[in-house]
């Protein structure tokens, strides 16, 4: 199956520019983008679970396609990988979670009503009778004039917290409105945070209650892939940063351990929605967890190429989308069991292929461009946490990370483009420029509660300052077509390719990012945060390291 694709139809797509010339305009092939997802979402590639034979087909197969777009190895001393050390664990056998109040056990059943995994590197998590304790949504933000936790210490405790963040339900007039961002979800409330959050704190496990809304996804997402190996980058001390164990329970489970503690959970959820919250003991209540996992470390690669700039090959502008799905994990209805992760991102790293021919095929870039495909962003951003702590082109001269994750068959072009996380940098209006040359109009996350702009490859580049530009093209909500995909399909074995499927638009929205990217490395701008982003202090202290 080690065939280079062919361009099997040209798909030339005009992208007006205020710096483009004829030359410029990319040939962004549709055909060719189609047949990579077909190639990448197979069964042969069994899913591209990081540390597996799928990755090993994977990272081969890209580095081949890679290189014949015409792009050179941009990983380090000039090869097309870059090794990531990861630490995984996987489940070996049941686990047994029960809470104990008023000489009464109340069973908790990991998969229908809880959730539980451990991201310490040990073959045996156990907790006894450890005390439970609500602790809000769990959040410390001092910028914001919150903190849940005050001066409680929950060292040895079970900590549950509730999913978002403060003002994801608060009313029009609380005051706590608008403090998170209103219904657009903060670092505050992804789970990522509340686990380190847990795991600083010296916690013997956390519990984050599932609920829908909140969460932006149904708990068939989480209990499907719950089977599948977790990965965490090596840590120094990992106890020192990790629970013993971590994951969540369902909310009616919730509201089971609350009425047997004697407390309301509605009226305590509602109470967390107020600065002077205090956490709030469960009298009585104690949980105990008990069960093995494998752990091991393993190495997985992020595939990186790159054209090399023509001026200043030292400035960076760097587009990414992540390789990996879930894997193998557990099988649906219909007994199918890979998860074959076609839109969610098999899509994406087509586009990078493409990219990387409209770069190399048109005028060579003043500035250098780098396509980065990561490993690891189902497992929680690894690949690309991984890079932007051991960087191969220095963060502070990389002028943007134009992120690719899910593009939508079909032949439509949306009039709109979704922007997850528009208004935080100056990258929208560049963007804006040339979508409304082609006719569109940049709107924002239609879903902001889901916290997306957290919850992709850009955001560890983010942390560190990098300007970071997420475009969602398809994903308003308002089709039948992303409806479909994100209630039947999103991390379901049923994100598959089929053979009816075309993808003009998402060339086209492809075509609109080459010419963002392509104003960017031909010019000497260095886009900026917007006042107020929580990004901005970082990449202020990055000025002195630019031309």
């Amino acid at each position: 199956m080690r065939h280079v694709l062919p361009a099997v139809s040209a798909l030339a797509l005009m992208v007006a520019s205020s710096q483009a010339t004829a030359q410029e305009t990319p040939n962004i092939d549709a055909s060719r983008m189609n047949e990579a997802v077909r190639v990448l979402a197979s069964d042969e590639f069994e899913g591209r679970a990081p540390a597996s034979p799928g990755e090993e087909k994977t990272v081969a197969w890209l580095v081949e396609q890679f290189r014949a777009a015409g792009a050179e190895g941009g990983g380090p001393d000039g090869a097309f990988v870059q090794v990531a050390h990861l630490s995984r664990t996987r489940q070996d056998g049941p686990a047994t979670v029960a809470a104990h109040v008023g000489g009464r056990t109340i069973a908790l059943e990991r998969g229908p009503d809880v959730l539980v995994s451990s991201d310490r590197p040990t073959d045996h998590i156990t907790v006894r009778d450890a005390p439970v304790v609500f602790v809000g949504y769990g959040a410390t933000a001092p910028e914001r004039q919150w903190d849940d936790f005050k001066d409680v210490d929950v060292r040895g405790k079970v900590i549950v917290v509730l999913v978002n963040d403060p003002d994801f339900e608060a009313a029009a007039g609380e005051p706590v409105a608008g403090k998170f961002d209103d219904k657009a979800m903060t670092f505050y409330g992804r789970w990522t945070y509340k686990f380190l959050e847990a795991g600083r704190r010296g916690a013997a496990g956390v519990l984050v209650v599932h609920e829908t809304a909140g969460a932006g996804y149904g708990w068939s997402v989480l209990q499907n892939s719950s089977a599948a190996p977790k990965f965490d980058i090596v840590r120094a001390d990992p106890d020192a940063e990790r629970a013993p164990f971590q994951g969540w329970v369902q909310r009616a489970k919730a509201e089971e351990l609350f009425t047997a503690a004697g407390l309301d959970f509605a009226t305590l959820k509602a109470s967390a929605r107020r600065a002077d919250f205090r956490p709030v003991v469960l009298p009585g209540l104690t949980m105990s967890v008990d069960f093995r996992q494998i752990a091991d470390r393993v190495e997985t690669k992020n595939v990186i190429a790159r054209i090399p700039g023509a001026e200043r090959p030292d400035e960076t502008v760097m587009y990414g989308a992540h390789w990996d799905g879930y894997g193998v994990g557990t099988p649906n209805a219909q007994g199918d069991k890979i998860y074959n992760a076609a839109v969610d991102n098999a899509t994406g790293v087509a586009a990078l292929l493409e990219l990387a021919h409209a770069f190399a095929e048109g005028p060579r870039p003043k500035r250098s461009v780098v396509f980065a495909a990561w490993s690891g962003e189902e497992a929680g951003l690894l690949g690309s946490t991984y890079y932007a702590a051991n960087p191969v082109w220095p963060l502070e001269t990389t002028v943007a990370n134009i992120n690719v994750d899910s593009l939508l068959p079909g032949t439509e072009i949306d009039p709109n483009v979704v922007v997850i996380g528009k208004g935080k940098n100056q990258l929208d209006d560049v963007l804006a420029r040339h979508a409304a040359a082609t006719g569109r109009t940049l709107i924002a996350d239609p879903a902001p509660q889901a916290g997306a702009f957290y919850r992709s490859d850009h955001f560890p580049l983010a942390l560190k300052g990098v300007p970071a530009l997420f475009p969602a093209a398809g994903f308003t909500g308002a089709s039948a077509a992303s409806r479909d995909y994100v209630q039947n399909r999103y991390h379901q074995p049923s994100d598959e390719w089929d053979s009816t499927w075309r993808m003009d638009a998402a060339a086209a929205d492809v075509a609109l990012i080459y010419a963002v990217g392509r104003e960017l490395a031909d010019s000497t701008q260095w886009p900026e945060w917007n006042p107020g982003a929580e990004f901005g202090p970082a990449r202020d202290q990055s000025k002195a390291e630019r031309p």
